[in-house]
């Protein structure tokens, strides 16, 4: 248990609308999302300011206190779900709202890591930029978040992840200590590029406070696309065709069996299938650039050979804004709606976009072969090797006995993973989930020099124990 008096003088440094200390209002950041992971803690701390944060963690190093940093609370691997025992304090930053500078010529923007990237698009639109991070949670999930997790989201195949959107950082370390890279130089050969710890690392090394991040021009014409191949090799030769014929100006490019479509449309309102026809697979394209007038007559060259050639079986193009965001919706909608399906047992990996056809073909097999009855459901980001490769319990089943093959499910689908060279988690990072599996992925000498860092940076092993490391 924490002393009493360390939690009151936690309590003394963020005032009294800084933290919670009743169970009710605790609650909520207690519990991930889909109910897989509780915790306890006795405060939940919310400063306002990058000083406040250095306080707190200078009392929590001197009092041996564990510190779990949350963001919008919308992580999916639990890495920001403090223990059951009750032994660390939860440090959310949705207080650390401050917009710090706009910097159009530079193309840079400096936030507080308690905006919602929502925010920051709106402030990046404002000066007529581009923060191009896209993800369904964008309303709530915070900067700090995204940074600690190396979100990638719709856009990764033309921007990048986080990692490549952000130039610098504000980073306060285990014992208080503020670290300050927050440079907007695009050119700094001054030694180790330190903001790539701190990227990725879950709020194990230390806490995002702040980032300068890149922003880019804001796109004249944006053609969206919703496209029907029979397969998965279609649609990565249909990418290779889309992005030779726009010049690389591809911004996203999905993936969707016809079993996602139709839980999409069963079970989302507002959602329908564009087409009149079923098709087994369906491709979501979307391109920009900076010229108005450039990309349809591109695009309309490129469907009407692929069409001819039998590589695309029928094709929408979006005539407004409006069909747009109803394409979108269809992709949009199939997480919740695998919700009200039942059980999912889920899957965030990425193999060379190459291999994504036969990683998925026998990923399938494996599933179904595992668990008789199961429905795949593999979709998502197939332009930059992404693919959330989710497994649906077979109809009428018993959820909860469904999801107790989470583990042998995880380590058969991880194990096809491996073996055409993908990673275990593409964007959605390690957490308390797959901590284990880590340890069976990861390069030894790899980990050896992970676990170097955390020990050189929290000695003492207070921030967010237990997630990442194995």
């Amino acid at each position: 248990m924490i002393d009493p008096g360390t939690l009151d003088a936690l309590k003394q440094i963020v005032g009294p609308n800084g933290y919670w200390d009743r169970p009710e209002d605790m609650a909520p950041r207690l519990v991930e999302g889909r109910g897989l992971y509780r915790g306890a803690t006795p405060l939940v701390l919310r400063p306002a300011s990058t000083p406040e944060v250095s306080r707190i963690m200078e009392a929590c190093h001197s009092a041996r206190v564990p510190v779990v940093p949350q963001g919008g609370n919308t992580g999916m691997v639990g890495g920001q779900i403090p223990s059951a025992d009750g032994t660390a304090i939860v440090l959310g930053l949705d207080r650390m709202t401050t917009l710090r500078s706009v910097d159009p010529l530079n193309n840079t923007i400096a936030v507080d890591a308690g905006l919602t990237l929502q925010q920051v698009q709106d402030a990046a639109r404002q000066a007529d930029r581009l923060f191009p991070l896209s993800l369904g949670a964008e309303g709530t999930c915070l900067i700090g978040g995204n940074l600690a997790t190396n979100a990638g989201g719709t856009a990764v195949l033309r921007y990048g992840n986080m990692r490549e959107l952000t130039l610098g950082l504000e980073v306060v370390l285990a014992d208080g200590r503020v670290l300050d890279l927050m440079t907007g130089l695009r050119k700094d050969n001054t030694g180790y590029d330190l903001k790539d710890l701190f990227i990725g690392s879950e709020g194990t090394l230390g806490i995002i406070t702040g980032a300068v991040l890149k922003l880019f021009p804001r796109p004249r014409e944006t053609e969206t696309l919703m496209v029907a191949v029979a397969s998965p090799q279609a649609a990565v030769d249909l990418l290779a065709r889309a992005q030779a014929a726009t010049g690389g100006q591809i911004t996203a490019f999905e993936i969707m069996p016809r079993f996602a479509v139709e839980l999409a449309t069963t079970h989302m309102d507002g959602v329908r299938d564009p087409f009149g026809a079923p098709h087994p697979w369906i491709a979501l394209i979307e391109a920009s650039s900076g010229h108005a007038g450039s990309l349809r007559p591109a695009l309309e060259g490129l469907i009407a050979l692929a069409l001819d050639d039998g590589l695309v079986r029928d094709a929408v193009r979006a005539e407004s804004l409006d069909q747009a965001a109803a394409l979108w919706a269809v992709r949009e909608a199939i997480p919740p709606a695998q919700k009200k399906e039942g059980g999912s047992i889920k899957h965030d990996v990425s193999v060379p976009v190459s291999a994504m056809p036969a990683f998925i073909g026998e990923a399938t097999t494996v599933a179904e072969s595992l668990i008789p009855g199961a429905r795949v459901c593999a979709f998502g980001h197939i332009g930059d090797g992404n693919v959330h490769f989710n497994v649906s319990q077979p109809a009428g089943a018993d959820r909860d006995e469904f999801l107790a093959h989470w583990d042998a499910m995880q380590t058969a689908i991880h194990a096809v993973v491996a073996a055409h060279g993908g990673a275990i988690s593409a964007e959605h990072g390690i957490g308390q989930m797959k901590r284990h599996a880590l340890a069976q992925h990861k390069n030894p000498v790899a980990l050896d020099t992970m676990k170097a860092i955390k020990q050189a940076l929290d000695p003492l092993g207070l921030l967010n124990p237990g997630k990442l490391l194995p």
